[in-house]
């Protein structure tokens, strides 16, 4: 008699779940609203708004993905089953195999698709508009803010999301001292709310004559990119706004005149810059797009600890604020603060591999904010 006991309780483990994962994505009612817009589609005059047709496909797209990756998951949840009830009725060991191989397959999918369940905030499905700060620790901060502008952006080309820099100030000597970055993808915000916070370097730095041990920061604001449809009054007396000339990294988009705009919103405190687009004018839209998201959330909450759920938790740049701690000398370990998930290959997290780490943040916040471990 073969052995697929331990595997029969593994997989019967999974019931619950993969209802709950059902219940969550509204399946019934994702199907109704295909069958609903693709009647729509069909209409004469569905093409005369081509700005409202192009949402309408984006929209069925999205929801037909969904389907697919739930439908798949179910699939195989049976397809394990039967697998299990052949092996035993036939006494077939060289089943044993298969069936391990479809359930592992059939564990990442349903993981992947349980993490999107999780993606369910008011902002998660926008894009998210990242900011970086080198505190505490000099030119070896403004060199690890370059590192992590590095590592978000490797992130977003993984992910398949679009990266627009919106501000660059470079750092005296070497790397950066602030940055703003607009990453364009379904859910962006819903990842990269996980970043916001303190991020702590520990190595042995290049910049230091000695050779000795040094720890350094970069503070990370992550705010999602509002849709232009919502409004908020702004007194233009509670404004102060400021020119300057824009440059990027390695002395580009230097512009002789002072296009670039930061704007100060007096009454909170809320600093916006922008020194992207083309003229003043511009930049200026835009950076007021960006505080306009700003206030709207800050008007949204009725108390501080529901904005910090939105922004993140923005500690003081310095010693023992960090949300996560990436070392490298003397041992290899990045670990975050919040969940207590760690991993020992720095490198490949400073390459972009960071979805780990978002989607234990994720899972710790449906956890009501308990330790999740590995």
């Amino acid at each position: 008699m073969i052995e697929t006991d331990a595997i029969k309780v593994e997989l019967a483990s999974y019931e619950s779940p993969l209802q709950e994962v059902r219940d969550s994505l509204d399946i019934p009612i994702k199907k109704d609203k295909v069958a609903e817009l693709e009647a729509d589609m069909e209409a004469p005059d569905f093409w005369n708004d081509v700005e409202r047709s192009n949402e309408v496909m984006k929209t069925v797209k999205n929801l037909k993905d969904t389907l697919a990756a739930f439908e798949q998951v179910e699939e195989q949840f049976e397809e394990i089953g039967v697998l299990i009830e052949m092996a035993d009725e036939e006494n077939d060991a060289s089943l044993v195999p298969e069936i391990e191989e479809t359930f592992n397959t059939f564990k990442e999918n349903f993981e992947t698709l349980r993490i999107q369940t999780l993606l369910s905030g008011e902002f998660d499905k926008d894009n998210a508009i990242l900011t970086l700060h080198a505190g505490a620790g000099g030119t070896e901060s403004c060199d690890w803010t370059g590192m992590l502008l590095r590592m978000y952006t490797r992130w977003a080309e993984k992910k398949g999301f679009s990266v627009e820099e919106l501000d660059y100030l470079e750092g005296d000597v070497a790397g950066v001292k602030s940055v703003t970055l607009q990453i364009n993808g379904e859910n962006a915000y819903g990842y990269l709310k996980s970043e916001a916070g303190v991020h702590r370097l520990v190595r042995i730095s290049p910049y230091n004559a000695a050779g000795k041990r040094q720890t350094s920061f970069s503070s990370c604001d992550v705010m999602p990119d509002i849709d232009d449809d919502i409004t908020v009054d702004i007194n233009e007396d509670d404004l102060r706004i400021d020119t300057y000339r824009a440059s990027g990294a390695g002395g580009q988009h230097i512009n002789k005149t002072s296009s670039a705009i930061r704007i100060t919103h007096i009454p909170t405190g809320i600093v916006v810059q922008c020194q992207n687009q083309r003229s003043q004018h511009q930049n200026k839209d835009k950076a007021m797009k960006m505080l306009m998201s700003k206030l709207y959330l800050l008007k949204q909450q009725e108390n501080q600890e529901k904005l910090d759920d939105i922004r993140g938790e923005v500690s003081e740049n310095g010693f023992g604020s960090a949300i996560r701690s990436y070392v490298m000398q003397p041992y290899t370990m990045v670990k975050d603060k919040r969940t207590g998930f760690e991993a020992t290959d720095v490198n490949g997290v400073l390459d972009g591999g960071i979805e780990p780490f978002m989607n234990a943040y994720l899972k710790w916040l449906s956890l009501g904010e308990g330790e999740v471990g590995e």
